[in-house]
């Protein structure tokens, strides 16, 4: 039930970003192109609006397996290795995410501490940056989730998108389509 929630508040909050930079860039491009003017603040609001939509993103395609990896050479491993190949490659992003994780704690503190606002902004810049910490540690709840199903059982790996073959079934469906084109077109010819 609180998975549920926490997933659906996720997703949520990655729609909500994704409108918010989309309707910012909209606007300023209408007050630049209709009104020759623009906003000054708006490039701003979109640029860390994006940093917010890749970070929250990134937790949201481990979870349901978007990114793109290359693990042909770990599909050809039996099952445990294959495993273990998943577990190692978890331990390594818990490495990649407690380096930014303290990095951008780091950060965050030299940013408080010396209260630099914004550019545009009239809000405290370690604020409009605090996505740097949640995202991360987002990624490593995301990670721990799946390195808990692989150690369970419920999964051999990350299970990522696999675009080479998407392209072969949009290929095969593509030649099918021809396929039935020129056949119809050969069925007319013939009546």
């Amino acid at each position: 039930m609180v998975i549920r929630f926490i997933h659906k508040l996720e997703e949520n909050i990655v729609a909500l970003l994704l409108v918010a930079m989309t309707l910012l860039v909209f606007a300023e491009v209408i007050m630049r192109f209709v009104f020759s003017s623009g906003v000054i603040w708006i490039q701003e609001a979109t640029l860390y609006t994006a940093a917010w939509f890749v970070l929250f993103g990134a937790s949201y395609g481990v979870r349901i397996g978007a990114h793109i990896g290359v693990d042909v050479v770990v599909k050809l491993l039996p099952e445990p290795l294959r495993r273990l190949a998943g577990l190692l490659a978890i331990a390594l992003c818990f490495v990649y995410c407690g380096l930014f994780l303290l990095g951008s704690w780091d950060y965050l503190q030299l940013m408080h501490m010396i209260n630099i606002e914004m550019e545009d902004i009239a809000i405290p810049k370690w604020m409009a940056m605090m996505i740097m910490p949640v995202g991360f540690v987002l990624l490593v709840i995301r990670f721990a989730e799946l390195g808990w199903d692989i150690l369970t059982g419920k999964k051999d790996g990350f299970h990522l998108a696999d675009e080479g073959k998407e392209s072969m079934h949009l290929a095969e469906e593509l030649k099918s389509a021809v396929s039935d084109a020129s056949n119809r077109d050969t069925d007319r010819g013939a009546n």
